[in-house]
């Protein structure tokens, strides 16, 4: 999705963020909202930011998972500390420099935090927070970055990924399910190391389909509906009746597959039973993986704005809450025996029983 924000009250610093628009993305119309005269009032009287700064990853506002779960925290942190803020889209077949001037131009313009959204942005950040030594960047799903004013939001993606194996097997009448990953990369490979653990734990006789959408986030692989939807109908089609997506806005079109044919998908970082766009297909959601990226961008712009800046690597995991498997369909929590295997699963690997593996 592509926004231009509407030039309002922050006239002036929107304005000269739109003018780098066609080599940096293109700013939301949310920025519109910030006048600048409220920042910090639920805070810290010390915080001298214009608010927080969020520059989306592939597939942008609207993916209905991993970039939405970013500006859910940054909305939530927004109205709770009463700052503003400007969240930046980005461009088409954009370069690393391009990634680099759009998190200068947010620090420049006084935002604190600044947040990279997505692993793509570690050379951005590394950049950026050098120049600019005083503000806070923090990036999410990326532990490669080393600095004082650097946090690293990671998160065990590989432990909810276990419990959505633990459902899928259970729930599985045909005893095949499927895995459809976005992009062939590590961090990607812990959600399909976690899911298949998880499944073997409950029979490991179960058949599981695999399938990366691409090799190369800049292929498309997480902003593809159509690749995601071909997957599923192929995995389907192979005897699947439950798959589970780590692929961003790919994911939508597993998901709508999956529904459209009655079978059951699991979701990913968001919980995707709750979505917009997918409540046509909602009663074949079992559950997702969440992974709670806005919670990770609401605790990094409260420590912010209170005046005490997180530090280093933030790891979240189940135990945190952070990390999880959601129950809002109904048809789930109905199904005691699935929901209780889910949970004993929870214990043993918070209290240590159960180590989930991170690669495949």
């Amino acid at each position: 999705m592509r926004r231009v924000s509407k030039l309002s009250q922050v006239a002036v610093a929107v304005a000269s963020l739109a003018l780098a628009a066609s080599a940096c993305g293109k700013t939301s119309d949310e920025a519109s909202k910030d006048d600048g005269k409220d920042k910090g009032s639920a805070g810290s009287s010390e915080y001298k930011g214009k608010g927080i700064g969020l520059a989306y990853d592939i597939g942008g506002k609207g993916d209905q998972s991993f970039n939405d779960a970013a500006y859910a925290g940054y909305s939530k942190a927004r109205e709770e500390f009463k700052i503003g803020g400007v969240d930046m889209e980005p461009g088409d077949g954009e370069s690393s420099a391009d990634k680099v001037q759009r998190l200068e131009q947010l620090a420049r313009q006084g935002y604190d935090p600044v947040v990279g959204v997505g692993f793509v942005y570690a050379p951005a950040v590394q950049a950026a927070a050098k120049k600019y030594p005083d503000t806070t960047f923090g990036i999410i799903d990326d532990n490669t970055v080393k600095a004082d004013n650097v946090v690293d939001l990671v998160f065990h993606e590989e432990q909810g990924s276990y419990l959505a194996g633990v459902a899928a097997a259970k729930v599985s009448k045909a005893k095949h399910v499927g895995f459809v990953g976005g992009v062939d990369i590590p961090l990607i490979h812990k959600f399909e190391a976690g899911f298949v653990q998880g499944v073997k734990s409950v029979d490991p006789k179960i058949e599981i389909e695999k399938r990366y959408l691409t090799e190369k986030p800049e292929e498309g692989g997480f902003s593809s509906p159509d690749k995601g939807q071909n997957a599923a109908s192929g995995q389907i089609e192979a005897g699947a009746d439950v798959i589970y997506h780590a692929a961003g806005l790919s994911g939508q079109g597993v998901i709508q597959e999956v529904g459209s044919q009655k079978k059951w998908a699991i979701g990913v970082d968001s919980d995707q039973y709750k979505q917009k766009a997918l409540a046509k297909y909602k009663d074949h959601i079992l559950g997702s993986a969440f992974k709670d990226v806005g919670g990770a961008v609401y605790d990094l712009t409260k420590s912010v704005v209170q005046g005490k800046p997180m530090k280093g690597e933030q790891r979240y995991d189940l135990k945190s809450g952070r990390v999880g498997f959601s129950d809002s369909n109904p048809k789930y929590t109905a199904m005691k025996d699935v929901v209780a295997a889910v949970e004993k699963a929870k214990k043993d690997i918070i209290s240590g029983k159960v180590k989930v593996k991170i690669a495949p």
